[in-house]
């Protein structure tokens, strides 16, 4: 019996996908679970509308996402922080203090995306910015201390 998976089901398929099972399975567990509906003509045409729809969204994040990227590779960012003498930061500098400053230039990002090695010296670094699934791009970060 084909069956439409309304969500993901270990060891079966994922969303959206048709697959063949055993009627029993379908029409005593998956079905009255709501984990799938049956694949009849009129719904593999929903399906099919429904992931046209979906490829057409996912393309323009994927250029809305990119657009961005190219715009953020050129940024450097400047932070000033308490530092010793020697260079040696009191504390370090955080991914949240180079999202903020990359706000700061007009960019709307989450600090959860900002991935920064740990820093405890004044120079320069790089960071790394997810915008979407696999686009990222670099910020340049110079750390220097405060008074200079």
């Amino acid at each position: 019996m084909e069956i439409i998976l309304k969500q993901d089901v270990d060891n079966l398929g994922h969303k959206d996908q048709i697959v063949n099972v055993r009627p029993g399975y379908a029409n005593n567990f998956l079905i009255p679970q709501g984990f799938a509906t049956a694949a009849t003509p009129s719904a593999k045409k929903v399906l099919a509308e429904k992931i046209k729809q979906q490829a057409h969204k996912e393309a323009k994040m994927v250029a809305d996402a990119q657009a961005v990227a190219d715009k953020l590779n050129g940024v450097s960012v400047a932070l000033t922080v308490k530092a010793a003498e020697g260079g040696k930061i009191f504390g370090s500098v955080t991914s949240a203090q180079v999202a903020d400053a990359i706000e700061a230039k007009g960019f709307s990002i989450d600090k959860r995306n900002v991935k920064v090695d740990t820093i405890k010296e004044i120079g320069e670094y790089k960071a790394t910015v997810k915008i979407y699934k696999d686009i990222k791009a670099e910020v340049a970060v110079s750390v220097s201390a405060e008074g200079e």
